[in-house]
């Protein structure tokens, strides 16, 4: 789940990581209000869950509450790749002498948190590990004894930061360290930590992912989720606990277990075709929740066919059919159906869909095939 900026700098700061002053406004005239309280000479910044806000013109600095009032106008009716702004952050302009990277996330390979820094912070952290990779200092935090003093000492070394600001740099360090523990994310960013002009650490932008999957542990952080910035057909599946990613493609793909899903999309491909989703449909999925997914997947006005990739363990393959054809019941599709479906009582569950007059396969690449030349014909 992304956090926007401002809420991102809320909960660090609830960890001693320094903010500017500033609040959120929802209209021109807000924005103009809280620029007055806060002297005049504000930044005014898009609040929208993507990357690339500064380049797309959605960060301004504003002289007066009325030239605060002028960008805001501006930004709250503008898109930044497709997503409406709706908020502005009015921040408290800073003084920038230097801008620091520093940011807090998994590394999968070697299965523990990682701290990146660089000297050359406020451009994509992207940019800076294309082309000049050296700049960035990585420090690995063991995830049973946590972040350690030394790493630290070389962090702040690593990016030649001036001594006078090393114990500083420790206390936000430590406390973005603990914001990202704590929250259960996968990243915890901030891109600028600005060196201001009276020689003070300031993390001007922030940026938050959490993990989804730990979100019951957090129902605090569940409800700063923007879904007016989420994919509305990924919203709903939410709803019934499906995994479901949007593509671009005009195969729909309905399978039962990730990574059955990803092997199914790449066959997909592999065969000429392009899927227009992802969607894992978990073990064991009701008629309820199968009919959910045919509503989500069809809701696609590019589909052209459908893959249904079914791979029955302890769930039994006849079961699984007459759910099928029970969720057709009722959502009625008018696009070819595909049925890949093994396992117990596979064959039986086949016999079913078959007398429905259903399109089935015993073997992926086969079923596969069938989708991609249905798609074609259609």
């Amino acid at each position: 789940m992304k956090l926007h900026e401002y809420q991102s700098k809320q909960i660090f700061a609830r960890y001693g990581v320094p903010i500017p002053n500033g609040r959120v406004a929802s209209t021109a005239a807000e924005a103009r209000q809280i620029a007055s309280e806060l002297g005049g000479r504000v930044v005014v910044k898009a609040q929208v869950l993507v990357g690339g806000r500064g380049k797309a013109g959605g960060v301004k600095l504003a002289q007066s509450p009325d030239e605060a009032e002028e960008i805001a106008t501006r930004l709250l009716s503008m898109e930044i790749k497709g997503l409406p702004v709706r908020k502005v952050l009015v921040d408290e302009a800073a003084d920038i002498r230097k801008e620091i990277y520093l940011g807090i996330t998994n590394d999968r390979a070697a299965r523990r948190p990682v701290i990146m820094a660089s000297a050359a912070g406020g451009v994509d952290i992207e940019e800076v590990a294309r082309e000049t990779p050296e700049k960035i200092v990585k420090v690995y935090i063991h995830p049973l004894l946590g972040l350690q003093d030394y790493q630290i000492r070389n962090v702040a070394a690593g990016i030649e930061l001036p001594k006078e600001l090393w114990r500083e740099f420790g206390k936000i360090l430590s406390g973005l360290w603990q914001a990202y523990q704590n929250s259960d994310a996968t990243l915890a960013e901030i891109n600028p930590l600005v060196v201001t002009g009276d020689g003070h650490l300031l993390a001007v932008d922030g940026k938050m992912l959490i993990d989804d999957n730990a979100l019951m542990r957090h129902p605090d952080l569940a409800e700063m989720r923007d879904t007016d910035e989420e994919d509305p057909t990924e919203v709903e599946a939410r709803k019934y606990g499906l995994s479901f990613i949007k593509l671009d493609g005009s195969i729909g793909c309905m399978v039962n277990g990730a990574g059955l899903a990803m092997t199914t999309m790449d066959i997909v491909k592999l065969f000429g075709g392009s899927p227009a989703n992802f969607l894992d449909i978990g073990g064991g999925a009701s008629a309820e929740k199968v009919a959910a997914a045919f509503r989500i997947i069809l809701s696609d006005p590019n589909i052209k066919a459908v893959l249904i990739n079914i791979f029955g363990g302890i769930t039994r393959g006849d079961l699984v059919a007459q759910g099928i054809l029970q969720a057709m019941e009722e959502v009625k599709p008018e696009v070819p159906m595909i049925v890949r479906l093994v396992g117990t009582n596979a064959e039986e569950g086949r016999k079913l869909l078959e007398k429905a007059n259903m399109i089935t396969a015993e073997t992926l690449a086969d079923a596969a095939q069938k989708a991609v030349k249905a798609a074609q014909g259609a």
